[in-house]
């Protein structure tokens, strides 16, 4: 009997998803392991630190004799589990999810981050992302906990949007974004600027944030008969809607919020499915003032927020995952309709 060539691809998929999954469990189950002995060495160290300076520089030779084909035990590794012993307690690790990234990342949060708080976002975030260390040091050295938690971001989403889309909305926004990959230049234009980040859309996915794939930069729309052209086009698979974004290249102006109004009105009429969420627009300026900007958004009939962006040259080459391109937006797009 011939196999159904269908069946068995798709049973070969199936196994294949297992295997992935049950590797991806195994690899976290070790990994959470290796957190908690590291903790509980801490721990025990810090039980003893009466015994003096050398302590741990005898217990740093001791181990890497007994252990000789085992990393880890340097004395430069054992007083950092000293101090995420002393930052975090074993109930702490557990409920915040802090054994979910590897002990490279807390190295780099305990070099980097002073504050509790910002630890615990920071490595929720990297849990949730998949941050590579490098991605993680620059998202720590452009503030991004600042910019996206504790800034005071400028919207109406809490008045346009529906209860939970608003709140997930507000996380999602950042105030300012930081373009660090584009060189400055004194002069640059709306469309200078538009090119550079187009020219590099992995690391602009980045600075964005979670769930945003790229559809088009001057995406053009026809209503009415009339060209219109959208400075850049995203759909975010988190909040399930497309966003537009319009690029400044000067201060924020009240008539900026009424064109991109219009636009969100077009991108709802003309490119959004009943499944998708109301479209979103994100006004990047390089500077605002806020109170002008609130006044503007006030009576604003569609979800907007207003940001300022910073141009600066100093992000590392080696950075992020690949997000997803457009074709692969566009597959899944189209498969919210049979949900």
């Amino acid at each position: 009997m011939l196999i159904n060539s269908n069946e068995y691809i798709d049973l070969v998929n199936e196994i294949k998803r297992q295997i992935q999954s049950a590797q991806y469990r195994a690899a976290l189950e070790v990994n959470t392991e290796l957190v908690m002995l590291y903790h509980n060495i801490g721990s025990e160290i810090n039980k003893h630190k009466v015994w003096g300076n050398k302590f741990i520089d005898s217990l740093s030779a001791d181990l890497r004799m007994d252990f000789p084909g085992v990393k880890g035990y340097s004395v430069r590794n054992l007083k950092y589990m000293s101090k995420f012993a002393e930052l975090f307690s074993e109930e702490e690790i557990v409920q915040e999810a802090l054994a979910q990234i590897t002990w490279y990342h807390h190295v780099t949060l305990m070099d980097k981050v002073k504050d509790h708080n910002q630890y615990i976002w920071y490595a929720k975030s990297t849990a949730k992302n998949g941050w590579s260390r490098n991605v993680l040091v620059h998202q720590i050295e452009s503030g991004l906990y600042e910019r996206q938690v504790i800034s005071d971001k400028i919207s109406n989403f809490e008045k346009r949007l529906p209860s939970p889309q608003s709140e997930l909305a507000l996380q999602t926004m950042k105030d300012p974004y930081v373009f660090d990959f584009i060189p400055f230049k004194e002069t640059m234009l709306e469309r200078d600027i538009e090119e550079a980040l187009v020219r590099d859309v992995t690391k602009l996915l980045l600075e964005l944030g979670t769930g945003f794939a790229f559809l088009g930069n001057q995406y053009h729309l026809v209503v009415g008969g009339d060209d219109f052209y959208l400075d850049l086009l995203f759909y975010n698979l988190n909040l399930r809607c497309y966003v537009v974004i319009e690029l400044k290249a000067g201060d924020f102006k009240p008539e900026y919020a009424g064109k991109l109004n219009f636009y969100l009105s077009a991108v709802d009429g003309i490119l959004k499915k009943e499944n998708d969420n109301p479209t979103i627009g994100l006004l990047l300026c390089k500077s605002k003032n806020n109170v002008v900007a609130e006044y503007s958004l006030k009576d604003i009939s569609k979800p907007i927020s207003v940001s300022e962006y910073k141009i600066t040259n100093n992000l590392p080459d080696d950075l992020g995952k690949q997000l997803p391109s457009v074709e692969d937006i566009q597959k899944r797009i189209g498969g919210t309709e049979n949900e």
